[in-house]
């Protein structure tokens, strides 16, 4: 009887739900806090270290951990809505599952890096270096930040974005119950992320990985297609900011701002 009434108190239904608020409010911060640690951790890291388009990577489980920190700093803000979506499908009241999702999204970026890796020192040993600027560097970083434009404008990117701008239908598409479906709805998640920003990533490794300035400036891009509601605007302004990049890259480096040239120093960003 006391049970009941309690019920049927007009406060009793919004105790679970405000602790939910609180909850999905919670991660978000935490989502933010995380990525803004990682900036501070990255910008200390890579200090004096940007050596312009293909900068050396070093060892592997160096990068490795660098480029964790950095897909924390630039991803985490504009995941936060799917995991605070995901959050609040699951009525869990804790973390775990979120935090579990998020982690297989991360781990996804982890083994494109890996992949990039790789694939880098696998073209150096075959070809000798190509992407000395040099040699190759100057024009492979202009195609690819070309082809990174041309990408922008495909359906492939057209259908990964789609995904990554509708948390719910992919969220209702994808759902497995359970810890282990948290791990592997993030990893599905991250997929269809890393499909959507492949060529963006690219371009920051044509540009300067180490470089914070192109980081921040590639996280921007990202942030603006997945969050910013004129859709083909995001994807259109993208595509011609990239190629008027790879123009420069090609024909006057020195005018880019802010990029150093390998062999000279970094452009006044007047």
């Amino acid at each position: 009887m006391i049970a009941a009434a309690q019920e049927r108190r007009p406060g009793a239904s919004l105790v679970p739900a405000f602790v939910a608020v609180r909850v999905r409010l919670g991660l978000v911060a935490l989502l933010f806090a995380l990525a803004a640690v990682g900036w501070w951790w990255t910008a200390n890291r890579m200090q004096g270290m940007d050596g312009g388009p293909w900068t050396d990577l070093g060892a592997l489980s160096w990068f490795v951990s660098v480029w964790v920190v950095m897909m924390a700093a630039m991803m985490f803000p504009s995941i936060s809505p799917t995991v605070a979506l995901y959050s609040r499908m699951t009525r869990q009241r804790s973390f775990l599952s979120p935090l579990l999702f998020t982690g297989g999204y991360l781990a996804t970026w982890t083994a494109a890096g890996v992949f990039a890796f790789l694939l880098a020192l696998a073209g150096g040993r075959i070809a000798g270096d190509p992407l000395s600027w040099d040699r190759g560097g100057r024009w492979i970083a202009g195609a690819t930040l070309l082809v990174a434009a041309v990408y922008e404008l495909t359906p492939l990117k057209d259908v990964c974005l789609g995904k990554c701008r509708s948390p719910l239908g992919f969220l209702l598409g994808s759902w497995r119950d359970g810890r282990s479906g948290a791990v592997r709805m993030g990893m599905d998640n991250g997929a269809w992320c890393v499909g959507c920003c492949w060529a963006l990533m690219a371009s920051l490794f044509a540009l300067g990985i180490m470089s914070l300035l192109w980081m921040a400036f590639v996280a921007g891009l990202i942030a603006v297609e997945k969050i910013f509601p004129w859709r083909r605007t995001a994807t259109y302004s993208t595509a011609g900011l990239l190629f008027a990049l790879g123009l420069l890259l090609l024909v006057a480096p020195e005018a880019i701002p802010g990029l150093t040239v390998p062999g000279g120093m970094m452009t006044s960003m007047g």
